[in-house]
């Protein structure tokens, strides 16, 4: 579709917004209903997929589209469940452009793969201070009334690492062999689950000294196993988004 189609439904989905602002950020006001879980998906997907397809398209724009903005804003913050265990992240969206098809174009266009790179490298920023507290409140309101939950957005990606190891293994040795096969990882089991090991101690943080953390670290293989499993991921399905942009900074990060 053309740019100008897609900002005419952003703007009449802020206009819908707007007659019920005074109330609240959502659909029905001041309280999370239906009618917000009925629109999520559609525009989560276009918060993850339209800045890609058009320049300078954002439905999170506060200038452009300032009811959709308190919206999406109000639905991480307000809503913990949904911000930590229900939404999709952008990379997942992003992923199902390149698997959609482009008409003529075959492949994604070289446009879009930029847009797209770009994206991801916001998002494999590390978080600021005031960010990491943010995110900390909403996973503390979350876990709160779920005793099984983990302590932290770190730790329970850890703990779903831990858990699905066998699996994970069998999915790097199987994908390792294949000619299309970008990383760089051992098929040895032992030593695969070394790594695995090393990779949930990481994320677990300040459960550990940084002695160990730093001995984690060095591993030759901890990072391209947070790439892979980056790229292997689909949230919410594998974890929640909070969890999974652990491992986004991570392969990011210069250890």
């Amino acid at each position: 579709l053309w740019k100008n189609e897609f900002e005419k439904v952003l703007r009449e989905t802020d206009e819908l917004l707007a007659e019920t602002a005074s109330d609240g950020p959502f659909f029905c006001g001041t309280r999370f209903t239906a009618a917000d879980v009925a629109w999520a998906p559609f525009l989560e997907r276009y918060a993850g997929q339209l800045p890609c397809l058009h320049e300078g398209l954002n439905p999170k724009c506060e200038e452009s589209y300032p009811h959709l903005s308190a919206w999406y804003q109000a639905m991480d913050e307000v809503v913990p469940e949904y911000a930590c265990l229900v939404r999709g992240d952008s990379s997942s969206w992003r992923k199902v452009l390149t698997m959609a098809g482009f008409g003529n174009a075959g492949g994604v266009p070289l446009l879009v793969s930029s847009r797209m790179d770009d994206e991801g490298a916001k998002e494999s920023a590390p978080l600021t201070p005031e960010e990491k507290l943010r995110q900390q409140s909403i996973w503390d309101r979350y876990a709160a009334t779920r005793p099984y939950a983990a302590s932290s957005p770190g730790e329970e990606a850890a703990s779903v690492l831990i858990r699905n190891r066998e699996m994970i293994v069998k999915d790097i040795v199987k994908r390792v062999g294949m000619k299309t096969n970008k990383f760089d990882l051992p098929l040895d089991e032992k030593e695969l689950d070394v790594t695995i090991r090393s990779l949930a101690c990481i994320l677990c943080g300040d459960r550990y000294d940084c002695e160990i953390i730093e001995e984690c670290e060095i591993g030759e293989h901890v990072k391209t196993l947070a790439s892979f499993l980056d790229e292997r991921m689909c949230v919410p399905r594998d974890m929640g988004a909070l969890s999974a942009a652990c491992f986004k900074r991570l392969a990011a990060k210069n250890f």
